[in-house]
């Protein structure tokens, strides 16, 4: 079948992504959002989120706008394409519009998941369905904007004269340009997810810290002044801020493969049409995806009474059946499109797929309290804090293992079936980077659902916020309970997903740099030094004719280039840096806000109930500190990889992407898990399934002190750090001409 026919099915499947995305808006509007105190609350949380968005929006938009000047000088000078400033502008927008909508559902939602859990005849699974599909509304907004952006730039590349170039080199060009406009998406979602983690965190401790251990509160109790801005964090942080990185996540990788497959058709001398279909495929892969993705929502339901296994059973039904129809449908778009290895890539995609379920199971089973790491921390609480996090540390840092097993087995078989052997020369190689890419695409076919399950996560904790402060009474709370104990794990599970996927895309990214290297030697003139100091002449033309291997013989890329290995260093520090810096961030916020709850609560009508809480101070408190700390962690993974790339050129540049995939990827798993392990630890003792347990004792106690260390571990720093491993990669990409025109050693 011709490709461009097939590809119509991308901008028709973005279209039927936004479209059940609205239906499942507007059906969630038409319920109940119960009475009226459960409004009030409500509508407190829905405008402490948008006053918080608004505010980030603007921060974000001056430094997008400085950027974007930035990148049109360097156009002028021929750095890079004109189209790059415009391309990166869109990206950013796109990706803070899905993380804006699935937020604003979210807090839609959650009042009305509280309602839905009254029913007591169907509570749990009325609440389940409501709290799923609204969390849908993010998953099918990533996929249908991701999708939409994607065919929009390919019909405007490809069809007005923007690009010059001819046959295969036009449609290399054209990939390599659509990147840039990852640089936009990955910037918008690592200022979302900063700065929202920080201001829901430093709510979550200010609120745990006083309210539970000082007061013995109930979660949620609305006396506390910080509770209704830690419901307002779990929007921006969990919601707007999870949208905005897997949107990029979802670009990102498809982009990355596309551009990969012109680049080995390119280097293997082959004609237009056969770089055509391999740039087509992540495309009709990802779009087929997101159709199927819709399927699978409808199949989530469960029972009254349902125990956690079986919630949990409930959910991966739905992603479990979509993930098969998407591996058949796969090996229909690529016969259909008529790539010769067709089978291979199948292989590529379906390996894609197993390593993005075993990923999440391995979450689940180290930080769901139905297993045993979890109900080991819990144990540990018997004994107070300091073995809660010694336990939890030991447990985040075992859990590492089985992901990056998976991701090494993974890449080895994305690359045996794509390229045939794993030999790292000439065609072979870069038919196996393709298929990297592409078991990226694979991983992340399913988004529309497995974001769905993710965003599910904060309306049910929302939903018991609600249902405490409105005290709707033990029955109802316990229902909530149920849900965000399962939102805890799915979270925890979205989390170790996206990780995965980031370390795939940033592989994929790594062989994208060279492609942009060449490009803007061609762009920059005839010949080029790579230093300062060198007295080499590289030729553009010949340079460009180059296969990945010898690109990197050119430039010695290599372990015994100290350029290397210095790069490596620094890649691997960053992640260190950026940890330190963003919890740091969180603490300063959260020693602000334990002050504030402290001060009210000292005034014996708040503590007693007569008088409302300042709800509005504290939200200010998290408010301000999440604008004024996320500057400096965001914009240091723009400026690092210039100045590597201006002081170490193109050696250093690979070392440290290298050593930021690495170093980030094993850390912020350990984070994910860590948190989530202490969070579902609380949770357990809460339950009181034990003989040790229950809520308002000396356990209860130190596992509280546990879960507020792991909050910004979960939430603000781990997350994060997949958005920084592809941010680094994406600012070099759409810096690589810096690197041609200058470096100095």
């Amino acid at each position: 079948m011709n490709p461009e026919t097939l590809f119509w099915i991308v901008p028709l499947a973005s279209i039927i992504a936004l479209a059940f995305a609205a239906v499942f808006f507007f059906n969630m509007k038409k319920a109940d959002e119960g009475t009226d105190r459960m409004k009030e609350i409500a509508g407190y949380v829905r405008e402490g989120a948008m006053a918080y968005l608004k505010q980030q929006y603007k921060v974000v938009a001056l430094v997008f706008v400085i950027i974007a000047i930035i990148f049109c000088v360097m156009a002028v000078f021929d750095m890079q394409n004109h189209i790059v400033p415009v391309a990166f502008l869109t990206g950013g927008f796109f990706s803070g519009l899905a993380g804006f909508i699935g937020m604003k559902t979210a807090t839609y939602a959650s009042g009305r998941v509280a309602q839905a859990c009254r029913d007591e005849q169907d509570g749990l699974n009325k609440g389940l369905k409501l709290a799923f599909r609204s969390g849908a509304v993010l998953g099918l907004t990533v996929v249908g904007f991701g999708l939409l952006d994607i065919s929009g730039w390919y019909l405007i590349l490809d069809n007005t004269g923007l690009i010059e170039a001819e046959g295969i080199s036009k449609l290399v060009e054209i990939t390599t340009i659509m990147l840039t406009f990852g640089m936009g998406a990955s910037l918008q979602a690592l200022f979302a997810r900063v700065g929202g983690g920080i201001y829901t965190k430093a709510a979550d401790v200010g609120a745990d810290l006083v309210g539970k251990t000082e007061y013995h509160f109930n979660e949620d109790d609305p006396r506390n002044p910080a509770t209704i801005a830690d419901n307002v964090g779990d929007n921006v942080g969990d919601v707007a801020g999870m949208g905005a990185d897997l949107y990029e996540s979802y670009a990102g990788s498809i982009l990355a493969s596309a551009a990969l497959g012109a680049a080995a058709v390119a280097g293997a001398n082959g004609t237009y049409d056969e770089g055509l279909k391999m740039v087509m495929a992540p495309m009709v892969i990802g779009a087929v995806g997101a159709i199927l993705s819709v399927l699978g929502i409808f199949i989530v339901r469960t029972k009254q009474g349902a125990t956690q296994s079986q919630l949990m059973a409930a959910l991966n039904r739905g992603i479990n059946f979509s993930g098969v129809l998407i591996a058949v449908a796969a090996a229909a778009v690529l016969y259909l499109l008529g790539i010769e290895n067709w089978l291979g890539l199948w292989g590529s995609i379906v390996i894609g797929l197993v390593v993005g379920i075993l990923i999440g199971k391995v979450t689940e089973y180290y930080t769901s309290f139905e297993y045993k790491p979890v109900k080991f921390i819990a144990e540990n609480a018997t004994t107070g804090p300091a073995t809660v996090i010694i336990s939890g540390i030991g447990v985040g840092m075992i859990s590492t293992c089985w992901p990056v097993i998976f991701i090494v087995l993974g890449t080895i078989g994305a690359y045996l079936c794509a390229a045939g052997e794993f030999m790292f020369t000439g065609e072979n190689m870069s038919m196996g980077l393709y298929g990297i890419g592409i078991a990226a695409v694979g991983m992340l076919s399913t988004l529309g659902l497995t974001l769905a399950t993710d965003a599910y996560g904060p309306i049910s904790d929302n939903a018991g916020g609600n249902a405490e402060m409105s005290e709707l009474g033990e029955s109802v709370r316990s229902r909530t309970d149920a849900l965000d104990a399962l939102g805890n794990t799915t979270a925890a599970t979205g989390k170790g997903f996206a990780i995965g996927s980031a370390a795939l895309t940033a592989l994929a990214l790594l062989a994208s740099y060279i492609e942009e290297i060449k490009i803007a030697a061609l762009r920059f003139g005839e010949t080029f030094s790579p230093s300062f100091f060198s007295s080499d002449v590289i030729n553009s033309a010949e340079l460009a004719k180059m296969n990945i291997a010898q690109f990197m013989a050119k430039f010695d890329v290599t372990l015994m280039n100290p350029k290397v290995l210095l790069g490596i260093f620094v890649g691997a520090m960053l992640s260190f840096l950026f940890c330190g810096l963003t919890m740091n961030a969180v603490g300063r916020a959260a020693k602000s806000m334990v002050e504030e709850v402290r001060r009210q609560l000292s005034d014996k009508d708040v503590f007693e109930g007569r008088k409302k809480a300042d709800y509005a101070r504290c939200v200010g408190i998290s408010t301000q500190g999440a604008q004024r700390e996320m500057i400096v962690p965001s914009m240091i993974a723009v400026i690092v990889p210039i100045a590597t790339g201006l002081l170490l050129g193109v050696p250093g540049v690979f070392g440290l992407l290298a050593g930021g995939l690495a170093g980030g990827f094993v850390l912020a798993v350990f984070m994910a898990n860590s948190g989530g392990a202490w969070d579902n630890a609380k949770k357990f003792i809460e339950t009181g399934d034990a003989s040790f347990c229950g809520k308002h004792t000396p356990v209860h106690d130190a596992s509280v002190v546990g879960d507020t260390v792991g909050d910004p571990f979960k939430d603000t720093s781990g997350p994060s750090l997949n958005i920084l491993i592809k941010l680094m990669s994406m600012v070099s990409i759409v810096t690589a001409g810096l690197n041609v025109a200058f470096s100095l050693l």
